[in-house]
């Protein structure tokens, strides 16, 4: 049995402000493009494609066709996000398993970063009825985004020790929506006075889709820099020689196979996939709710993700205080029920009424940084050293495994009833199921088990 940990925490390093600016600047493209324009734009590319001469307002009922298959318009960023993440579950395993053994691996997070901005700034280019061009770019962006990130939360092991990692996996989280918040708040002002300025509601709609994408790609050169001097890690149970992929196919068999010797990393995991896969769908689909089910126009729902976006900072930060006092495992579970009152006061939240949809989006904003900071540094704490980029690769395929099914039900629901509402009061039971099991999980026993030290507050 390992001994309790009595190491303190240290003063904030110069590795950890440096690792905190690739949040700030991915977040951009998650905030502006996935989660806020990108969805009801190519729904309205979409719908254009399939109705061309539908009347303003007015319910397109005619499907597309991809690769035969007809699909409602209203569900094609679903269905889009559904194969995106079906797609990253089986690339993603073998990332970590290639940047465990890469000699450099701040270059494989750069290299991914600024792919996926590169499919980011593309989006520009879909207009008029383009909606293919805009579904494949989502996918790149996706896929390069989520193998960044294997490489990103890996790190968070090497510069944080175990007391450390609550508040450090907090602040980048928070540091993160203070960034999107920022950009999203020039968007803002630019679809405010988009026609002042000469352009219509889509061209300044591109612009800021184009935006994010130059952010996101501008600001990952400071973690870049900052962390280049990292080196790949040592330890890693299969022999060099085998080389990159050859030996990271076989690493990637040791790590399923050691994956049995720890059963509460599989028990958090299992739960993870569950309450995390309700957090991405509520996120991806709440600004095409607002739009379509509520009423809001597009600048009010710009306006309300731009209040998240700040209360978010705020509410990352106070969760990780939380965490200090009363554990990350019970804070996480207090959230997991918030999420699903989230979803409850959404489902009954009466059109266009503005006062009921800020109260929820403060609610949102409380809850949606600490939730998943805390379960990533909870993750971190439950994996074995040397062999971080590895478990986080099966930390990302596997929610991108499940997080498939609650776009999926989502696109289903809404092509069914030809409502938002059924279609978001179905993402309870991910919350229900992922609270009963992540409440099983002995997260002291779990860090034994991994060999590693216990924090102060577990």
């Amino acid at each position: 049995m390992a001994d309790v940990a009595v190491h303190q925490a240290r003063p904030e390093t110069k590795e950890q402000r440096a690792w905190y600016w690739y949040d700030w600047a991915n977040s951009a493209y998650v905030t502006t493009t996935a989660t806020v324009l990108m969805s009801p734009y190519l729904t309205s590319v979409a719908e254009k494609a399939a109705c061309p001469n539908l009347a303003d307002g007015a319910d397109c009922t005619t499907n597309l066709s991809v690769f035969g298959i007809p699909v409602a318009p209203g569900s094609l960023w679903f269905y889009t996000v559904t194969f995106a993440t079906v797609l990253s579950a089986v690339v993603l395993i073998f990332v970590g398993a290639v940047a465990d053994r890469s000699p450099h691996p701040t270059r494989m997070l750069a290299g991914f970063a600024w792919a996926g901005a590169l499919a980011a700034s593309l989006m520009f280019l879909v207009a008029g009825t383009n909606w293919q061009l805009g579904a494949s770019l989502v996918v790149v962006a996706g896929l390069c985004l989520g193998a960044s990130l294997v490489v990103y939360d890996s790190i968070l092991c090497r510069i944080a020790n175990e007391n450390e990692r609550d508040r450090v996996s907090s602040k980048g989280w928070a540091f993160g929506y203070l960034g999107g918040g920022i950009l999203l708040a020039l968007n803002f002002v630019l679809d405010i006075f988009h026609e002042d300025l000469g352009l219509d509601r889509a061209m300044s709609t591109r612009i800021s889709i184009l935006s994010a994408g130059l952010w996101w790609a501008g600001f990952t050169l400071i973690p870049y820099l900052g962390l280049r001097h990292l080196t790949g890690t040592v330890g890693t149970p299969v022999d060099r020689q085998a080389g990159v992929v050859g030996g990271s196919i076989e690493q990637l068999v040791s790590t399923l196979r050691d994956l049995a010797r720890y059963p509460q990393t599989r028990l958090f995991l299992l739960a993870y996939l569950f309450f995390n896969d309700g957090i991405q769908t509520v996120i991806g689909s709440s600004s095409v709710y607002g739009n379509k089910e509520l009423g809001f126009p597009e600048t009010t729902v710009l306006g309300v993700f731009l209040f998240v976006q700040f209360v978010a900072y705020f509410g990352a930060r106070l969760f990780g205080r939380v965490a200090g006092v009363i554990g990350a495992w019970r804070t996480v579970l207090y959230g997991i029920g918030l999420w699903t009152l989230v979803v409850v006061i959404a489902f009954v939240v009466p059109s266009k009424s503005l006062a009921i949809f800020l109260g929820l989006a403060l609610l949102i904003g409380l809850v949606l940084g600490g939730t998943q900071a805390l379960s990533r540094s909870l993750y971190s704490q439950l994996i074995p050293r040397g062999r971080e980029a590895e478990y986080f690769s099966l930390y990302q395929a596997m929610e991108r495994g499940t997080s498939w099914f609650g776009t999926l039900i989502f696109g289903l629901v809404y092509q069914f009833s030809h409502s938002y509402r059924w279609a978001i009061i179905a993402l309870m039971i991910f919350f229900l199921v992922g609270g009963v099991l992540l409440s099983r999980v002995r997260m002291r026993e779990g860090i034994e088990q991994a060999g590693n030290p216990v924090p102060l507050v577990v």
